[in-house]
C-alpha cells in the first residue's frame, strides 16, 4: 500500500453541491466501511446528505450504469464505490477493467466528476486497510468523495455550466 503522493488535507467547501454516492452491495464489512468515509467527507465538505444520496447496487460491474444514469439528472459528481477481490479466475480482471472503463466513460461523456472508490485488491486484508474502518491504514472512500467534490468545484470555477454552476 502506498499512500505516497497523495495531496495533503483538502478545505472543501461543497456546500450547494449535489453529490450522489453509487456503492456495491459486495464484501459489505468493507462498504460499510467505504461508504461511511464518503459520506463523512462529503458532510465534512459542507455537502448536503440526505436519504437520497446514495443509491446501492449490486456490485462493481453495475456501478457505470447506475452512475451514468444519475449523472444526467442534474448532480455536480458522482462517487463510485465498490471493491474487488481476486480470486482463481480471471472473473476479476474483467469486472475491475469493466468498472474502470465504464466510470471513465461516465466522466467525460457527461462532464460530471466521477470519484473513483472502486478498490481492486489481491486479498480481503487490502481491502480492509482501505475502508476507512478502525485499524484500516487509509479511507479509499473518503478519498473518493473528496476528489469528486474538488473536481466538482474547480470545474464550476473553470467553466461553469449555465444554468446550474452557481459559484
Amino acid at each position: 500500500m502506498s499512500g505516497s503522493g497523495a495531496p495533503g488535507a483538502l478545505q472543501l467547501d461543497g456546500s450547494g453541491l449535489r453529490v450522489v454516492v453509487v456503492a456495491a452491495r459486495w464484501h459489505q464489512e468493507v462498504m460499510d466501511g467505504l461508504l461511511a468515509g464518503a459520506l463523512r467527507a462529503l458532510r465534512a465538505a459542507g455537502v448536503p446528505v440526505t436519504d437520497d444520496s446514495v443509491v446501492r447496487v449490486p456490485g462493481s460491474f453495475e456501478l457505470p450504469v447506475a452512475a451514468a444514469r444519475l449523472a444526467r439528472t442534474g448532480v455536480d459528481a458522482v462517487v463510485a464505490l465498490g471493491v474487488v477481490i481476486r480470486g482463481g479466475t480471471p472473473h476479476f480482471d474483467y469486472v475491475c477493467q469493466a468498472a474502470t472503463a465504464g466510470l471513465t466513460d461516465v466522466a467525460v461523456q457527461t462532464g460530471v466528476p466521477v470519484g473513483f472508490g472502486v478498490l481492486t485488491c489481491d486479498d480481503e486484508q487490502q481491502a480492509l486497510d482501505r475502508a476507512g474502518l478502525p485499524g484500516s491504514r487509509e479511507d479509499k472512500g473518503a478519498e473518493a468523495a473528496q476528489a469528486a467534490v474538488a473536481t466538482a468545484l474547480e470545474l464550476a470555477a473553470v467553466a461553469p455550466v449555465p444554468g446550474r454552476d452557481a459559484r
